[in-house]
Parts: C-alpha cells; structure tokens; sequence
C-alpha cells in the first residue's frame, strides 16, 4: 500500500499515516500534482551577474503526475509523456515522435541505439533511436518509476520495488535481477541507477548504496549512506531517494532524514559523511558537493571533507531539484519551473529563468555547455550559462 507525502514535510507524512497505514510512503514530488503544502519562499528580485538563455525549447506532453527525465546521447535528446508519446529532437527540431499505446510512467534513457522506457504496469518498452520502431517488449515485477540505463549491451531498470533488472539490448531477454530485503516503510521515489564502467550503482530503502556487477547480479559492494534511527518506522525512513554521482574514484549519495556521504567507487570505503536529509539528491565537481536538503538550501560542501563551504537558504520549500554543477556555477529548478542559478564559490543568486510554470520534479540533466529541464507540463528546455 501507498500513502502519499512530500518529501521533506514530516507533518504531511504524519497526516497521510493517520489516515492509514501503509508500507510504501510516497514523496509529496514528483508524484504529486500540487505544490508545497506549506507555503514556500516568495521570490525576491536579484542582481544578475550571469546571464540563463534558451538554446531552444520544444515540447513533448504532459508528465501527468509523475517525473520524466530526458535521456542525452552527443546531440540528441530523447524524451517521453506520461500519454505514451516518445520523441528524439537534434538541436530543438523533431527527428521522430511515436505513441506507444499505453501510459509511460518515467523518463527514457538511451545510448544512442536504443530507447528504452517503462510503464506503471511494469512493461519495459525498446525502440530503435534512429526511426522509434518498437525492438521489443520485457516485464519486470511492478511499475517503472524512473528512467532506464543502457550500457555495454544491457538495458538496466529499476522497478518500483526496489528489484534491479538487466535485459539484453538486443532481444529483451532477462540476463538477471539484483533484489534485496527492504524496510516495512519506505518512500516511493523515482529514483533510478547510475551505470559506472563495470558496475550499476543504486541507493535503496534503509540507507543502502550498492555497486552490482553489469555481468550478473553479484554486489561488488555495498556500503550504507544512512542508518535508520527513531522509535517508529516514520522516524526510521532513511532511504537512498535520488542518483549517486560519480566523479572519478568517487561516489557520493545522500539519503532522506539521513546522511550525505562520498565514498571510494573501487571499495566502496567511507571517505567522509555528514548529517543531511535529502531527497532531492546531490552533485560533484573537482573541488565542491553539492546538495538540495528537505527544507529547501541547497548546500557547498567540501569535496574531500564534506566540510560547508556555503548555504543557500532563500528558497525554502520551494520543492527544489538536484543541483548541477555547470563550471562557475550551480542551477537549481523548482516547483514553479523556475530555473536559478547559483555561483560556485558563495551560492550567491547570479541569474534566474522561467519556463511555463510548471514544476521541474526531475533532475536537470547535462546537454552540451549547458543543461536540459522537463516540465510537469512537458516543456524542454535547453539553457546555457553565460
């Protein structure tokens, strides 16, 4: 069973669990419709020092009320709606667009042969990314909340369950699945896996962080971001919501009502953690980590000590995104659509973007010198930071 809450307000959870029990607690984004139920930050103007300009924009349908991510291969940019429609754009114009017939429930991913997507019955779907004719058809065991991976001949999904499934890419066919025992309570996100050279890295219920071999379902490590703490199974949510990053030898995570934490991607060894809540998720460049907590800052840490370097508290409850690294700066979109961007050395405000006012519940995704926001309302965006 599900109950629907946000991801940061404790309060919303406690209402949701009043009014009965249940084994999956939903995050209140991305699969709500509604915005913050307590009021977020007003937006106050700001000095730009930077300058956020469309590349180009298109659209591609209705998220309806879950997150879709789009998927980037070179200059390619494959993208999916909640009504079934799956569109490849280069450069803004429209190669192809195909509907598959039944709602998608998550984004799409792609190496540039294949296009591959999930619905909420948890069918798994493959296209070829030249023309969008359907390759195949596989299942997995509950709905597809998040965006495949597909990597070294394997189309890699995560179903709602928290199961990690392999297929081959060229027939479908199940090479294996990596499973694991997960609390009684825990939070429904779109969280999906970050494929890394010879491993998939997924973050799971309980404060877990796993490297599976792409060859089979064996862990080559697993490490823990978070240990559950409380009296009640709310108080001990401490889930792996959002993507691992990876940055060289270094993987970092962070966990709801957890920790923020980087370890080394070869061992899975502890390099530093630190007390943080989020949901939204984190990212890394050469010197800074970067994360979005559950009330809203969006926080500079050290890389190699996780020590703060700055805080960003002027948009609190404003149900923000990952962060981005973008070189000099950080961007940040939230439930308004609206895309802010930070600069790397205070997180001062240096300029701000809007796209159709619908919420960004997924994360911003790299596309060239810049980067890439979907809309609740399916608005593409291209942005560059100048």
């Amino acid at each position: 069973m599900s109950v629907p809450v946000a991801p940061v307000k404790l309060l919303a959870v406690l209402a949701a669990l009043a009014l009965g029990a249940c084994s999956t607690v939903e995050k209140l984004n991305p699969f709500g419709s509604s915005g913050p139920k307590v009021k977020p930050a007003e937006l106050a103007p700001i000095q730009s020092t930077a300058e956020l300009r469309s590349a180009w924009q298109a659209s591609v349908g209705s998220a309806g009320e879950f997150a879709f991510s789009p998927a980037v291969v070179g200059d390619s940019v494959y993208a999916a709606a909640r009504d079934g429609a799956i569109a490849r754009f280069d450069g803004g114009r429209q190669v192809w667009r195909i509907v598959v017939g039944q709602p998608i429930s998550g984004g799409v991913g792609s190496d540039g042969k294949l296009v591959v997507g999930g619905t909420s019955k948890g069918e798994v779907l493959a296209f070829d990314a030249a023309n969008g004719r359907e390759l195949w058809k596989a299942r997995v065991s509950s709905e597809v909340l998040a965006a495949p991976a597909v990597t070294e001949g394997l189309a890699i999904v995560r179903s709602g369950d928290s199961r990690i499934f392999g297929f081959d890419a060229v027939d479908g066919k199940r090479r294996w699945v990596y499973q694991r025992s997960t609390p009684t309570l825990s939070l429904r996100s779109n969280v999906g896996v970050v494929t890394a050279g010879k491993v998939t890295l997924a973050g799971f219920p309980g404060g877990k962080l796993v490297a599976i071999a792409n060859n089979n379902d064996a862990a080559v490590w697993e490490v823990t971001v978070a240990l559950p703490k409380g009296a009640t199974e709310l108080e001990r949510v401490a889930d792996v919501t959002s993507s691992p990053v990876v940055s060289g030898s270094t993987v970092c995570a962070a966990a709801f009502q957890g920790r923020a934490a980087c370890f080394d991607s070869n061992t899975g060894n502890t390099l530093w953690s630190r007390e943080m809540s989020s949901s939204a998720g984190l990212d890394i460049d050469n010197r800074y980590v970067y994360v979005t907590d559950d009330k809203g800052a969006v926080h500079a840490l050290d890389r190699n000590s996780g020590a703060s370097i700055w805080k960003q508290d002027k948009l609190t409850l404003r149900s923000l995104s990952r962060p981005l690294a973008l070189g000099s700066y950080v961007a940040v979109a939230d439930y308004q659509g609206v895309v802010h961007l930070l600069r790397r050395e205070d997180g001062a405000f240096a300029a701000r973007a809007t796209t159709d006012g619908s919420a960004v519940r997924a994360e911003p995704v790299r596309f060239g010198a810049g980067f890439l926001v979907q809309t609740a309302n399916g608005g593409l965006y291209a942005l560059e930071a100048r």
